[in-house]
């Protein structure tokens, strides 16, 4: 796909209701809906105005909150599988998680659904997502779709709190029968800034270990706001003869490989903001004003955040830019710009290291 024409990825933040109190939560959700959340009417005008990305259709994701939270879920579903769009679905592990629910989701012709595991134990999981039970009522909700033959894929938030449990919560994700496990690494904006970042150096060894158990995981892994995985996995597979383009990463293309913030991704909040990502708090524009096709191929910030060269500090220098580009909702959410460096990584590429510093004085 050309993503400066379309997105892989649309993400429709149908509420930010959740009867959930995450640690972590990106959307600060409350128990109800905001009153100037997106209508019935106006979000199939929204998938309306989505349509005209062309084909391939984005993949849309209806996330939150929790999307159950809203009464006409389904038949916002039924409304954007009548146009032509493969529909995923983020609840989340509470009581409004039923087999029923379940099971009218595969009826539905829905793509995946994706569940939030942040611990292999009711302990360590409910700790995170505030509420108790929620571990159970996710497990049982997971078992229940490879009973009713719906793809799963079970999301994990990477912290200092996590870090300890990887191994454990993708044992449980093999047993579960999950298609695929995103690895979502911290950003530290909404509640979230009261959890710990991994270290970078934290991160690498998560890379090496997910590189590694990815060559036999029964599973698709990836990881979310953190691409420089991308550069890890090139370097290892260079390294152990696979060839590639580890050798010649500096190649100018937009492939699939270059996904990120704005670039192949595009956030639709609950009342209509145009975001580049759920993480990335940065609005272009809004749906009850603005075209959000055109938001994303014309407005300055995505059309910032697609061009590699306009990146600043030891990402706008790195070799591995084209590929991986870093993750601009951390750098928003360390240094205030979304096109400085992502902090998270570790690696200094050798153009970088040759700039000499700057000094004060004379």
């Amino acid at each position: 796909m050309n993503y400066d024409e379309r997105p892989l990825l649309v993400y429709w933040e149908v509420t930010q209701a959740c009867d959930l109190a995450c640690r972590h939560c990106r959307a600060d959700a409350v128990p109800w809906r905001h009153p100037q959340e997106l209508s019935t009417e106006e979000g199939q005008a929204l998938l309306d105005r989505l349509v005209g990305f062309g084909q391939p259709l984005p993949h849309l994701v209806l996330t939150g909150g929790d999307p159950l939270k809203r009464p006409d879920l389904f038949d916002l579903i039924a409304y954007a599988r009548g146009l032509g769009f493969t529909v995923a679905v983020t609840p989340s592990g509470t009581s409004l998680l039923t087999e029923g629910i379940v099971r009218r989701m595969r009826e539905a012709e829905v793509w995946m659904m994706a569940l939030s595991l942040d611990g292999s134990t009711p302990e360590r999981h409910d700790a995170v997502r505030g509420v108790s039970g929620s571990f159970d009522r996710t497990v049982r909700a997971a078992r229940w779709a490879k009973t009713f033959g719906l793809p799963l894929q079970v999301n994990t938030l990477v912290c200092g709190e996590t870090l300890g449990d990887l191994p454990a919560i993708y044992s449980l994700i093999a047993e579960l029968g999950g298609a695929q496990w995103a690895l979502f690494f911290l950003i530290q904006t909404g509640r979230g800034r009261v959890l710990r970042e991994v270290t970078p150096e934290e991160s690498e060894e998560v890379m090496a270990w997910v590189y590694g158990t990815a060559q036999h995981a029964p599973f698709r892994i990836r990881t979310t706001e953190a691409p420089h995985y991308r550069r890890v996995a090139l370097q290892r597979s260079a390294s152990e003869g696979k060839g590639g383009p580890a050798a010649q990463p500096v190649v100018q293309v937009r492939g699939a490989f270059g996904i990120r913030d704005g670039n192949g991704i595009m956030f639709v909040s609950h009342t209509g903001r145009v975001y580049p990502a759920g993480f990335l708090p940065v609005s272009a524009g809004h749906v009850r004003r603005d075209d959000p096709v055109e938001v994303y191929r014309r407005s300055p910030l995505f059309l910032a955040l697609r061009d590699p060269a306009r990146l600043r500090g030891k990402c706008g220098l790195c070799e591995f830019r084209y590929v991986c580009g870093g993750s601009r909702a951390r750098a928003y959410a360390a240094t205030g710009d979304p096109l400085e460096s992502d902090p998270l990584c570790p690696y200094q590429s050798v153009r970088y290291s040759a700039v000499p510093a700057l000094s004060g004085g004379a």
